[in-house]
C-alpha cells in the first residue's frame, strides 16, 4: 500500500469571501510536494482593521515548508486572487503561472514591489499543461466577470482535481470566452477525484444571467439622461466597462475614465488584444472643458472606498469635475456585504447635491460574475466528481454548498481555512489543522494579525489615550509635578474641571507616597501610574483609556 497521499489545504478564501490561497500536495505524509493556487487579498474596514491598507493570508506554514513548494498558479486577475503576488513573492520566490491577461496584471504588481516580473510565466490555455513536480496543471477557460478566467485541471498520481476558481455559466459574454460545457465533459471523462468549487452564490436559486443582458438597459438609461452621467462598477469588469462606454458613445457623449485601477485594467486588456473595440476616451483634464450634457464619467469606487473617485465626487470637486442637480450617477454593481454603510454614505452625499442615483435594485444594470445554485448543480453534473469541496465563501456558504452536493448523491466536504484534507482514499478525512490567520499590509510594512498593532489602534479609538511623563531623582524621589497629555478624550469630566488637571492632581497625590522600592523599578512605577490614571478617568468620564508612561531618571550633578 502506497504511503503517498493527495492533500488539500486552504489558507484563505474558505470561510470568507476574498484573500484566496489554496494549497495542494502530493507525496509521502509530511513530505508532499506542494503547489499554491491563487494568492489574493482582502480589504480592511475602519471598524476591525483601522489604518490597514490590505489584508493578506498568513503563509507562515508555506514559508516553513518552502523547500517543498513547486509553483504558484493564479486562476484570474481579480484582487482577491492575484493581489498578494507582489507583496508575498519575497517570502515565496517561486514561479507564478497564469494566462496572459492575468500575467500582465501580476507583472505590474511585481514591479510595484521591486520584484522581477520575469518570475511570472504565461501559460497557454487547455489542453496545454504546466509541469510542477508531481503536478500537471492546465488552464481551462471558464466564464467570469474578468477576461481569461480559468478553472485549473490538476493532475496528480492520486487523481485529477478540477479547481473552478470564480465562475458563472455565461454562453454569450460581452468579452472573454463563453462557457463551453463540452470542454468540461471532456475533462471529466477519465474520472475526477475532487471538484473544488466557487460557493459565492449558493443561496441564490435563480438561473444565472448573462453579461450581455446588461448593455441594452444601460444604453437606454444613458440615452435618456440629462446633465452629466457618471457610472461606477468594478474596475476589473472589463466587459461592463465596455458596455458603459459604448452606451455613452451611442448617446453622443465623450468618455472619461477616472481612477488608477480603471485605467490599469483597460490598458492591460488593450495590450493583450482582449479589448479591441473601445470608444476613444478623454483625460480628466480635457473632460473639464466638455459641456456636461456631452460627458460621461466611468469611475472607481463602487464599494464606497473613501479615496476612490466616487467618494471624491460625492464630496465636491475631483479633477475639476463637479456634480450638480439633475446629473445621473449609476451604480452598475452589487454592494459586497460589509460595504453597505460606505456605499450608502456616498449615495446620500450625491442626493444632497441633487444628483439622481440609480442602483441595480431592479436587476437591470448588473449581473453577478458568480454561479447561482442552478449553475453549481450544472458544473457538478458535468464533472461528476467523487468529492465536492466548496471554497470561496463564508462558512455558511461552504456548508450549504456541501449540502447541495450531498443532495445530488456526491460527497460534500466542508474544509474551512487551515483544515488539511487527505483526498487519497474513498472517504476524505481531516489529517491536520494549521494556523491560517491574516497578515496586514500597514503602510509599507507587513505585520502579523496577533502582533498587537491593529488591536492597540482599536483600543485607542475606543478608549482614547493618555501620555504621562514622570521624573525620578537619583535618590529615588519621584517628583510630584508629572504632566499628562490627552488624545481622543473630552477636555472636562464629571467634576467640571479640566480632565488633565484632575489627572495630574490625583497622580501627584499618589506619587508623594511612592516608596523607594517602587521608585527604583520602572515596571512597578509604570503599573502604579497607569492604574491611577485609569481610575481617575473611570471616575471622571466612565472610560479606561490606554496609558503610555514616560519615565525620566535624573542623574545627580
Amino acid at each position: 500500500m502506497s504511503n503517498e497521499r493527495l492533500i488539500y489545504l486552504p489558507l484563505g478564501g474558505a470561510g470568507e469571501i476574498g484573500m484566496n490561497a489554496y494549497v495542494y500536495g502530493y507525496g509521502p505524509a509530511g513530505k508532499e510536494r506542494l503547489i499554491l493556487v491563487d494568492l489574493g487579498i482582502a480589504f480592511p474596514d475602519m471598524d476591525s482593521t483601522p489604518g490597514v491598507d490590505v489584508i493578506l493570508p498568513d503563509i507562515a506554514w508555506l514559508r516553513d515548508n518552502i523547500d517543498r513548494v513547486e509553483a504558484v498558479f493564479v486562476t484570474h486577475a481579480h484582487e482577491d486572487h492575484v493581489g498578494g503576488v507582489g507583496h508575498l513573492y519575497g517570502q515565496m520566490g517561486k514561479p507564478v503561472h497564469c494566462r496572459k491577461f492575468t500575467a500582465n496584471i501580476a507583472r505590474r504588481k511585481m514591479q510595484e514591489q521591486g520584484h522581477d516580473p520575469g518570475a511570472v510565466v504565461v501559460a497557454e490555455p487547455w489542453p496545454a499543461q504546466v509541469e510542477a513536480g508531481p503536478f500537471t496543471v492546465g488552464f481551462l477557460p471558464i466564464s467570469h466577470s474578468i477576461p481569461e478566467s480559468s478553472a485549473l485541471v490538476i493532475d496528480t498520481p492520486g487523481g485529477r482535481i478540477v479547481h473552478t476558481g470564480d465562475f458563472k455559466i455565461d454562453l454569450v459574454p460581452v468579452l472573454g470566452e463563453p462557457f463551453d460545457a463540452d470542454s468540461f465533459r471532456e475533462v471529466a471523462k477519465g474520472g475526477v477525484k475532487a471538484l473544488v468549487c466557487d460557493s459565492t452564490n449558493v443561496f441564490n436559486t435563480h438561473e444565472g444571467r448573462s453579461e450581455s443582458l446588461v448593455g441594452p438597459n444601460i444604453r437606454e438609461l444613458v440615452s435618456n439622461a440629462k446633465g452629466m452621467v457618471v457610472a461606477t462598477t468594478f474596475a476589473s469588469n472589463v466587459a461592463r466597462l465596455k458596455s458603459l462606454a459604448d452606451a455613452g458613445a451611442a448617446a453622443g457623449r465623450s468618455i472619461c475614465l477616472m481612477g488608477r485601477a480603471m485605467r490599469r485594467m483597460t490598458e492591460a486588456a488593450r495590450e493583450e488584444g482582449i479589448l479591441t473595440e473601445f470608444p476613444q476616451t478623454v483625460s480628466p483634464e480635457d473632460a473639464a472643458d466638455i459641456p456636461r450634457e456631452s460627458l460621461m464619467l466611468i469611475v472607481t469606487g463602487s464599494q464606497g472606498e473613501r479615496r476612490a473617485a466616487s467618494a471624491q465626487l460625492s464630496q465636491g470637486k475631483y479633477f475639476g469635475m463637479e456634480l450638480k442637480e439633475g446629473d445621473t450617477f449609476l451604480f452598475s454593481s452589487k454592494t459586497i456585504p460589509g460595504n453597505e454603510r460606505d456605499v450608502a454614505r456616498i449615495m446620500n452625499n450625491l442626493s444632497m447635491l441633487g444628483v439622481d442615483v440609480v442602483t441595480d435594485a431592479d436587476g437591470l444594470y448588473h449581473v453577478s460574475g458568480h454561479a447561482n445554485r442552478p449553475d453549481l448543480e450544472t458544473i457538478h453534473a458535468l464533472i461528476d466528481p467523487q468529492f465536492v469541496i466548496p471554497m470561496h465563501g463564508e462558512h455558511r456558504h461552504l456548508r450549504e454548498h456541501a449540502k447541495v452536493a450531498d443532495g445530488l448523491g456526491r460527497t460534500g466536504v466542508v474544509a474551512p481555512n487551515g483544515t488539511m484534507i487527505d483526498l487519497s482514499g474513498n472517504a476524505p478525512k481531516v489529517v491536520d489543522h494549521v494556523e491560517a490567520g491574516r497578515t496586514y499590509l500597514d503602510g509599507a510594512t507587513l505585520v502579523g494579525q496577533f502582533d498587537g498593532v491593529v488591536r492597540d489602534r482599536i483600543r485607542m479609538a475606543l478608549n482614547g489615550m493618555v501620555v504621562v511623563s514622570v521624573m525620578v531623582e537619583d535618590d529615588g524621589t519621584v517628583l510630584d509635578d508629572a504632566w499628562v497629555d490627552l488624545r481622543g478624550l473630552p477636555e472636562k469630566g464629571r467634576s467640571g474641571d479640566a480632565l488633565s488637571d484632575v489627572m495630574e492632581k490625583d497622580l501627584a497625590d499618589r506619587l508623594e507616597r511612592v516608596d523607594r522600592k517602587t521608585a527604583d523599578d520602572d515596571d512597578a512605577l509604570e503599573k502604579l501610574v497607569k492604574r491611577g490614571i485609569q481610575q481617575t478617568a473611570q471616575a471622571e468620564i466612565g472610560k479606561r483609556p490606554e496609558v503610555t508612561v514616560l519615565i525620566t531618571r535624573l542623574a545627580a550633578e
